[in-house]
Formats: structure tokens, C-alpha cells, sequence
């Protein structure tokens, strides 16, 4: 570990991709495609793609997302101390893009209006894919 204003480290390794565990692949790579853009399954020799494992390249110049079939998937529970991480994705208008991801099999996690229950003006708003991983869309 570095201090602040010391020469930083030379990396072990570079982010190859993200990983997310589910029941049916497919449904979750059209999920994130129509959710960030990108190509299901692009010919690429580092993946082998199949009823077990999709990928989505091209989301905007991250890493590529990976989708692996697991047949006793659980997902995780919105805050519970066992969640690992989950996704932000930026949007301009968070009105607009809860209703599409609604629309794709998204649920929303964080209830229907602002911490108060009288309205939604945060900058973000929490939701789970349809596999029950967690994301937010984050205003712009």
C-alpha cells in the first residue's frame, strides 16, 4: 500500500470483466443489453458462450459483463451484511429510466417515494434485476 503522494503500485492484473451469477443467462444478458447497450455474445476467443455463459461487450467502454447459469442460484438481499457490491448505472432522467427498467422485469427495492415517503427527489433510486442482483440508477 501506498501513501498519498508516493509513486503508485505496478497492478497485479487489469479488470477482465464483471460476473454475475443466474438462473437463465440469456434472460439476464437481454436485461443489461437493454439496460446499458452493448452485443450479446460477440465472437471474441477469451469467451466460450452457451446455455451456461453469455457476456455483453461494448457498455460504454467498461468491462465486459458476463452472465453465468447457476441452477441453485439465490439472489442476494438488499441490504443484508452478506451483499458484496452492486451496479450504478447513470441516467439523465431517473423518471423515464424507472419506468423502462420496470418494464424489462426490474424491481424496485428502496420503496415507491423519497426517504420520507412523500416524494422521490434523491439522486437515486435502488433496484434488482430480474435475477435479484442489485442496481441503481443514479442521476446525471
Amino acid at each position: 500500500m501506498t501513501s498519498p503522494g508516493t509513486t503508485r503500485p505496478t497492478p497485479i492484473g487489469t479488470l477482465q470483466c464483471v460476473v454475475l451469477d443466474c438462473p437463465d443467462v440469456m434472460e439476464l444478458a437481454v436485461f443489461y443489453q437493454r439496460l446499458l447497450g452493448g452485443e450479446i455474445n460477440r465472437p471474441d476467443p477469451q469467451w466460450a458462450v452457451g446455455d451456461a455463459w453469455a457476456t455483453l461487450h461494448g457498455t460504454g467502454g467498461t468491462p465486459v459483463l458476463a452472465f453465468q447459469g447457476v441452477a441453485d442460484h439465490r439472489p442476494p438481499v438488499w441490504g443484508a451484511p452478506e451483499q458484496q457490491f452492486h451496479i450504478d448505472v447513470r441516467v439523465a432522467d431517473l423518471d423515464a429510466a424507472h419506468e423502462a427498467v420496470l418494464a424489462l422485469g426490474a424491481w424496485r427495492l428502496d420503496g415507491d417515494g423519497g426517504e420520507d415517503g412523500n416524494g422521490d427527489d434523491r439522486a437515486w433510486r435502488i433496484y434488482a434485476d430480474p435475477a435479484g442482483h442489485p442496481f441503481c440508477l443514479v442521476r446525471h
